[in-house]
């Protein structure tokens, strides 16, 4: 199997980057950005990751207007919200945006990493 690609979009540094380092290291392909005109351009360039993590709540513009464009411009491509902010409000309007699920943080990397798959699975059966 090919390894998954995954773009992982928070303003949380730190976060991000602990989180592509412990996804790598279970064989995921991980590329992060801080904001979510980052990750729109991330997406312009054609590289496509598999799913993407998705922040909720982001300075420049929320993850609920990122979902919206991915889901738009590149209908394929799975996406997990994440929140540190959340209620579960935020992850039934996610949901009924295209997301592939929703997940509070602290994030459980097994729980995680399961996600992952299952998105990936749905991406590559859809395809």
């Amino acid at each position: 199997m090919d390894e998954i690609k995954v773009l992982i979009v928070d303003d949380e540094v730190e976060f991000t980057e602990a989180l592509a380092e412990r996804l790598e290291l279970r064989g995921f392909s991980p590329e992060t950005v801080d904001c979510g005109l980052a990750a729109l351009e991330a997406l312009d360039t054609g590289h496509l990751p598999d799913v993407v993590l998705l922040d909720l709540k982001m300075p420049d513009m929320s993850g609920f207007e990122v979902l919206v464009e991915v889901k738009r411009n590149y209908p394929s491509i799975e996406v997990i919200m994440l929140t540190g902010h959340g209620a579960a409000s935020g992850g039934m309007d996610s949901m009924e945006r295209g997301a592939f699920d929703f997940i509070m943080k602290p994030v459980d990397l097994g729980e995680l990493m399961e996600k992952i798959n299952q998105a990936y699975e749905k991406r590559i059966s859809a395809s």
